[in-house]
């Protein structure tokens, strides 16, 4: 069940002490209905491009209704981790709002934490985090895995591609881990963790970075020559969003620790997600999954929100596959069974296309190698149909390399060894890069990392700094 939402943020005004005012009926529709809108939607030329990162199969097509997985229209909200959960004017308005008004959609996103919330305060605790950080996911996606806003923000954590790359979650053709909930969570642990430090150990400011980013936090600190959030957000300089971040999450992980007490009696929890872990070394069919497991093939999609099509991907090594719990050995039993080459069948991907001003289903159909009759029959329009500004399935242009993708490798430079010294591999740091990343990315524990390049664990590596990524000692032979 999915249930669209965009940000309460945008949708209230907040007026202090004076927020006894009720939000009115339109804006509360925008809780529970899209809110798209053609000055949100880029138009440009470039819009209208096919992206690799967009194919499907018509299987994929039919499976979502004619639509694709990242539909959902969210808010663009980012949030942090946990805080003292202070009350004040600004926190009681959203528990107000989250009692009357926004009861339904608070008692959804309570219902659907049951199944994720055992995970996701696992991983939070190993980290050294404190439990309530979970709520940051309640309120940027009420825990809905598939969540994508109109910014493309994906997932339970709302990751944008470029701090999703930055923490190491894999984003292309065939997977994308902001959607699988233990590596974004994971994910997220860090970059609240880097957030948590950047701002001297202050929750309110780390949340506040969360959502509006770091840089403009310290700027607004700059600015008001203050770091007390509260202070802060009495200014102009803030967005109304980012203003109202923190207080909402305050207000989302009050209600959620004693719902009761709040009204929220009769929520029926769902049973907390449950998996076997294996590894595949080559693209497998979901399908063989599925008959393997004693399942069905929507059971195994649902255990892998990140895979994007119908297999795992290719060159991707020992791929953690999800599977239902207790199936381990029966999967590895009959996997063992059958030839690599027949784990997997091919299928035509397919794209979306933005028809332009003179576009016509002849011109469309030749760009794309097939004939009018075939462009219309799969977009089931007719002949003669103008199809100017409209949008449609498409074959996809490019042919996929499954030679190689998945398989690119960072490229690193070794300093040549004499008998007996040690190899040294560099790698230059790229924009986005953190230390916990690249340790993730070389299978070489942080504490090495800094050692071997004088650095400390909190510290912000700079673009074009070239660290040592491993070390190791070799000794020639003579003859």
């Amino acid at each position: 069940m999915r249930i669209l939402m965009t940000g309460i943020a945008a949708a209230l005004t907040m007026a202090g002490a004076a927020a006894a005012a009720e939000p009115t009926q339109a804006l509360l529709n925008e809780l529970v209905q899209p809110h798209t809108t053609a000055s949100r939607i880029n138009k440009q030329a470039e819009a209208r491009r096919e992206m690799p990162s967009a194919l499907f199969t018509l299987e994929e097509l039919h499976e979502n209704g004619s639509e694709l997985p990242g539909d959902l229209d969210l808010p663009d909200d980012v949030q942090a981790d946990d805080i003292p959960l202070a009350i004040n004017d600004q926190v009681n308005y959203f528990i107000n709002y989250f009692q009357t008004k926004g009861r339904n959609t608070y008692a959804h996103w309570l219902t659907r934490s049951t199944r994720y919330l055992p995970m996701m305060k696992e991983i939070l605790r190993k980290e050294g985090l404190p439990d309530e950080l979970v709520y940051v996911a309640m309120i940027e996606s009420g825990f809905q895995l598939h969540a994508r806003s109109w910014a493309n923000a994906v997932g339970p954590w709302q990751f944008m591609s470029a701090t999703g790359r930055r923490y190491s979650l894999r984003i292309d053709q065939w997977v994308d881990e902001r959607k699988d909930p233990v590596k974004a969570t994971m994910a997220a642990a860090m970059y609240l963790k880097d957030l948590y430090g950047m701002f001297n150990n202050d929750w309110y400011l780390a949340a506040a970075g969360y959502n509006a980013g770091e840089n403009k936090i310290f700027r607004a600190i700059s600015k008001y020559d203050t770091d007390d959030f509260w202070e802060i957000s009495k200014g102009s300089y803030l967005k109304r969003e980012t203003k109202e971040y923190v207080p909402k999450l305050l207000a989302a992980a009050i209600i959620a620790k004693d719902p009761a007490k709040y009204g929220f009696t009769e929520i029926t929890a769902v049973p907390a997600v449950e998996f076997d872990t294996v590894t595949v070394s080559g693209r497998t069919d979901l399908e063989l999954v599925a008959r393997l497991t004693g399942t069905t093939y929507q059971t195994i999609k649902e255990l892998n929100p990140a895979l994007r099509h119908w297999c795992t991907p290719p060159n991707y090594p020992d791929y953690e596959l999800k599977i239902p719990k207790g199936s381990a050995d029966r999967f590895q039993q009959g996997i063992a069974a059958i030839p690599d080459e027949q784990r997997f069948s091919e299928k035509k991907l397919y794209s979306r296309y933005k028809a332009g001003r003179r576009d016509t289903l002849k011109v469309v159909a030749k760009r794309f190698g097939i004939t009018a009759g075939e462009l219309a029959d799969l977009n089931s329009i007719g002949r003669k149909t103008k199809i100017a500004g409209k949008t449609l399935v498409v074959p996809a242009r490019h042919t996929v390399d499954f030679a190689h993708e998945g398989s690119r490798k960072p490229v690193v430079a070794t300093r040549r060894s004499t008998p007996e010294t040690p190899v040294i591999q560099y790698y230059t740091v790229q924009k986005g890069d953190t230390l916990y990343g690249l340790a993730r990315r070389f299978k070489v524990s942080t504490k090495l990392l800094t050692a071997w390049n004088n650095l400390k664990n909190t510290v912000t590596l700079i673009p074009g700094k070239r660290l040592i990524i491993a070390k190791h000692t070799t000794v020639s032979r003579n003859g």
